[in-house]
């Protein structure tokens, strides 16, 4: 079945997955305990809408849909880094690179998310990858470090934490 590109059907088969269900809810309960930002709902939605701002203001004409993707599943590898140590960027690609396909992305779609994911860790990105740009930037600017209660525990470093409203 053919999927209108702007629908968000999608992501909503993303979210239905049953595989992104599975390690979303292993994740949760991982971190249920956290004191620290948690990769929850809402902060895949906030980097997703971050992200999808940046596209608005810069004109870049990223379709939401892809946006919306990688700030799902940005984070979705945490729980096997938990458990096993694998990097979660990786985990996270490569957890991707099966949902991805499964819910209408085409192979060239596909990849570009996958390599947001693998590279939302890093500043050090070329300038024309907006997509993953948006990711790396929006996944930082969505901390609310300036009233979070374990900001004195935190071990991120002055310089990555949010010490003020930022959009």
């Amino acid at each position: 079945m053919s999927v209108p590109a702007g629908s968000m059907e999608r992501i909503h088969r993303l979210f239905l997955h049953p595989l992104y269900q599975e390690q979303n809810a292993l994740l949760q309960e991982a971190e249920k305990d956290r004191i620290f930002c948690r990769h929850t709902m809402e902060h895949f939605l906030d980097v997703a809408r971050l992200m999808y701002i940046y596209s608005l203001e810069d004109k870049a004409g990223i379709c939401r849909e892809l946006i919306y993707a990688a700030a799902l599943l940005h984070d979705i590898g945490r729980y096997e880094q938990l458990v096993h140590g694998t990097p979660h960027h990786t985990a996270g690609a490569r957890i991707a690179g099966v949902i991805l396909p499964e819910c209408g992305f085409s192979l060239e779609d596909t990849r570009r998310i996958q390599d947001a994911i693998a590279a939302h860790r890093s500043k050090d990105l070329p300038e024309e990858d907006l997509l993953s740009s948006y990711l790396y930037r929006a996944d930082k600017q969505s901390r609310c470090c300036f009233c979070c209660p374990a900001a004195d525990e935190c071990n991120w470093p002055a310089e990555k934490k949010n010490d003020r409203i930022r959009y």
